[in-house]
């Protein structure tokens, strides 16, 4: 891989290759050198997980970060273009982890300059870090990543992470279930991959009824900051509520995972219980990370 853009340009051999690496990274068995080689995190948009876990995974590798947090203390603010902003940075930079409100924007750094560029998230299309961090949550806590039956609940429509993250468990034969407000629906882009790919799936407005099936249940927030009119905001943003007596009944194996921030969709009570995975799977971002890293700029271990 040259860079992380999109999970359609990730192979089932690449994804396999990279939980490897990330297991052996998070249990010490391979000591990765990233000493001399410099990461810019460049975000436009807000971020707390992404940016902090980034900046850890290149900190343990032995490398260093520098970092933009929003745009007004750049030259952006004085009218320069991506183009000229990326081409600067990648002068200093030997990778660049770029998050952009404009859905591909990270496709056109990639296409922009010489350096291997990371998508942490271009606008409502794709997070593939995030992906890729759920995926090696999902193969650590069910040891497999086939045939497994996986309910997306929440704005499915805007939510980038859930797009990533059915096209790549497209290709482990997952059976879906997709709970959403009736006009946040998963893509058509998205469904209609699937159907060419003969996989299962069926779009619900509850998911009560199939929680006994589920092995992995992935939540994400309704996000107000994708809202136009603050009232369609409202209308939806208590959809969904996952509470501990929700959870009976379910497989022992069962797994609540969300990418985080929460907002009220899932109850603090559910924190204590073994379902619970969430805060997990956000410190697996770094070991996932740091093995991405890894791959990109080829470090020696």
């Amino acid at each position: 891989m040259k860079h992380l853009i999109s999970m359609q340009d990730v192979s089932t051999k690449d994804i396999m290759k990279l939980i490897d690496l990330a297991d052996k990274i998070e249990n010490k068995k391979i000591n990765v050198d990233m000493t001399g080689k410099l990461a810019a995190l460049l975000f436009f948009e807000p971020s707390t997980r992404t940016h902090f876990s980034f900046e850890t995974a290149v900190k343990k590798l032995g490398g260093n970060t520098f970092s933009m947090s929003g745009t007004n203390s750049t030259s952006v603010k004085k009218g320069e273009t991506l183009s000229d902003t990326l081409m600067t940075i990648s002068m200093y930079a030997d990778l660049i982890v770029m998050r952009h409100i404009i859905e591909g924007a990270a496709r056109f750094a990639a296409e922009t300059v010489d350096v291997p560029v990371i998508n942490a998230g271009d606008g409502t299309n794709q997070h593939p870090t995030q992906a890729m961090l759920d995926l090696y949550s999902i193969k650590k806590t069910q040891g497999t990543l086939e045939n497994l039956t996986i309910g997306l609940i929440g704005d499915l429509r805007l939510g980038r992470t859930v797009h990533s993250l059915s096209q790549a468990l497209s290709d482990f034969n997952t059976k879906f279930y997709f709970a959403s407000p009736s006009h946040l629906q998963m893509p058509k882009y998205i469904t209609d991959d699937l159907d060419k790919k003969g996989i299962h799936y069926q779009e619900l407005e509850d998911i009560k009824e199939v929680m006994h099936e589920l092995d992995i249940m992935y939540v994400t927030r309704i996000q107000k900051e994708r809202f136009a009119v603050l009232e369609d905001y409202e209308k939806v943003k208590d959809s969904y509520i996952i509470t501990k007596k929700l959870l009976e009944g379910v497989k022992n194996n069962f797994k609540v995972l969300h990418p985080l921030p929460r907002v009220n969709e899932i109850t603090t009570e559910v924190d204590n219980t073994k379902y619970a995975y969430y805060f997990q799977q956000a410190k697996n971002g770094v070991y996932m990370r740091q093995a991405i890293i890894t791959e990109l700029l080829n470090l020696k271990y």
